[in-house]
């Protein structure tokens, strides 16, 4: 079963990721630093915090200080930030600030909690951790988020169940439309079914590479795909690097 949280660490060297964001996600830097492009270059030192809205393509450079870089990400549904006021101010694609005592003891109790907590609740911890953002004074959290598209929601039901290969019409009927207008409203948006299709099964390829030590080949097949040399492919060509470079990176303890 996979946590409601992800941990990425790596050593020695700098890598970039180009990550598409799909739901706002909390990323917490605890040894090392990240460097966020594609909304303008923003630095993130141990100790700090940033909310990313989502966003087509976000690339991240985790550079390790002496030794290495660790981060804690948690990914938002969208129905979690109804627990805070409404906002007041327009919408903004990143929220950043720094890791205080409340904060940090917070982060413990959900990673710990969520061992043992079942899925249908782990949500409760997600609002309370916007929660605490919010009176520790970052009353600008309630702005980072937009409204669900169909992108959005198309990635929801392809990520319930990545390795199933759900075609056009059966994911037009989910949605109440015809797939003819499926697909014009995913060119209105700018992308495509195939797209979004390999985002989200991608995108949970990239957790199964940074969080477990399965074979690439069994990741391949976790995600839907049935030759692992297109799953690396498709990698690459999304985030830059293959899944066995990635790895390499990544601490063993």
């Amino acid at each position: 079963m996979a946590l409601p949280f992800s941990v990425y660490s790596s050593i020695k060297e700098q890598r970039i990721v180009n990550v598409p964001i799909i739901k706002p996600m909390l990323i917490c830097v605890l040894d090392g630093s990240k460097r966020i492009g594609g909304i303008g270059e923003v630095d993130c030192p141990t100790g700090s915090f940033i909310i990313l809205s989502n966003h087509p393509s976000v690339s991240m450079r985790n550079i390790p200080s002496d030794a290495e870089y660790l981060g804690l990400i948690v990914e938002f549904d969208y129905d979690d930030f109804n627990c805070l006021p409404p906002r007041e101010s327009r919408a903004t694609p990143f929220l950043q600030g720094e890791i205080g005592p409340a904060f940090q003891k917070t982060l413990q109790q959900f990673v710990e909690w969520s061992a043992f907590a079942p899925p249908a609740m782990w949500a409760i911890r997600r609002q309370e951790i916007l929660q605490l953002i919010y009176h520790l004074g970052y009353e600008q959290v309630s702005a980072v988020i937009e409204p669900p598209s169909l992108s959005h929601k198309l990635h929801n039901i392809i990520s319930a169940d990545v390795a199933n290969d759900l075609h056009a019409d059966a994911l037009a009927s989910r949605l109440a439309v015809s797939e003819s207008t499926l697909r014009r409203k995913l060119a209105a948006e700018g992308t495509t079914l195939q797209a979004i299709k390999d985002r989200a099964r991608l995108g949970y390829g990239l957790h199964l590479v940074q969080t477990s030590f399965d074979p690439i080949g069994r990741v391949a097949e976790k995600c839907g795909y049935q030759s692992q040399s297109r799953f690396t492919d498709k990698f690459k060509q999304l985030f830059g690097l293959t899944p066995t470079e990635l790895r390499k990176t990544r601490m063993r303890d």
